[in-house]
């Protein structure tokens, strides 16, 4: 009869484990604690012998005919009047999104009086490679269905999603200097490709941001970009508009205009620039023009055709 029993790497441990059994007998009492210490460790490393630990975890979402994925709203946190930002849980806590920047997110939700779903895209504000989460920040529009209904979720509520969507593909010093111009809730693919730049010491473009909202309460993500603007002082640099400037507000108020473009942005003429727009549908009128559809830029109008930028230098999120 065989007396080798195999366990974990092999028959050895057997006698591996006999070992540290025995020495834990022989032990002082007062060297119990270490011997038993030693002999978990031990039987730690036999139970791990042959299991590899550089596995990529797995991505949720996976695009192509994935279809939809439904996740459970871990929490919810207040971030002014009318917006709050929204934690959903991945199936397990490993996963990460699957996302690459510049990319998005579609929502889906059916009301029990509704014909048809309403979908929706959002941007993650949390880092595409996070584990266990994906967070979104997320205003309440009057009338916007999706919006509304994600403002009257609470945990542990569930909610679908589906992509990733791909937009802008972004690489490392893919232009010297990138203007941001935004409104409202349209500074969340901004702070995608802001994230996904500052967080590279490889990348070395510059960023200039525009960002225009009603009041100074609503201008999202403000504090993270006062970080990036005392951190990279030489390379980032933040301008804000508001309709409804506070008493003793220093920067620019109303709309975001001509006049200030052409003050900040990189000039047109400069090579190897590229300005991203995402705001409100009046935002994209004046500015750059609207998009025909996801996959039509359209024609380049607004103010920015008005400074000499050409189409191929303007992306519209």
């Amino acid at each position: 009869m065989n007396r080798w029993v195999k366990y974990g790497g092999g028959a050895f441990a057997v006698v591996f484990v006999a070992f540290g059994i025995a020495r834990a007998m022989t032990t002082e009492p007062e060297d119990m604690d270490k011997a038993k210490a030693e002999f978990d460790n031990n039987m730690a490393q036999i139970r791990n012998r042959g299991k590899t630990t550089d596995k990529p975890p797995n991505k949720v979402f996976k695009g192509g005919d994935q279809g939809w994925v439904d996740l459970k709203l871990e929490s919810v946190e207040e971030i002014n009047h009318n917006t709050r930002k929204f934690r959903f849980a991945f199936p397990d806590k490993d996963d990460v999104s699957g996302l690459q920047i510049a990319s998005a997110l579609l929502t889906k939700y059916k009301g029990p009086e509704m014909e048809k779903p309403v979908i929706r895209p959002y941007t993650p504000t949390s880092d595409e490679d996070a584990h266990g989460h994906i967070d979104f920040v997320i205003k309440r529009y009057p009338n916007g269905p999706m919006s509304e209904h994600l403002h009257s979720m609470d945990p542990p509520q569930r909610l679908d999603f589906k992509g990733p969507i791909p937009k802008y593909p972004w690489e490392p010093n893919k232009h010297d200097h990138i203007a941001l111009i935004a409104g409202g809730t349209g500074i969340t693919p901004m702070y995608q490709l802001c994230r996904a730049i500052f967080s590279n010491p490889a990348d070395k473009t510059k960023v200039t941001l525009v960002f225009g909202n009603v009041a100074e309460e609503d201008i999202l993500l403000k504090r993270e970009f006062e970080d990036l603007e005392n951190t990279y002082p030489q390379r980032f640099r933040a301008f804000y508009m508001l309709d409804k400037p506070p008493e003793g507000w220093t920067q620019g108020t109303g709309y975001i205009n001509k006049d200030l473009l052409k003050q900040v942005l990189p000039e047109p003429k400069v090579e190897n620039i590229k300005i991203f727009v995402c705001g409100p549908p009046g935002m994209y009128k004046a500015i750059s023009g609207m998009k025909k559809s996801p996959q039509d830029q359209g024609d380049l109008t607004g103010f920015l055709k008005e400074l000499g930028y050409e189409k191929d230098q303007v992306y519209k999120f």
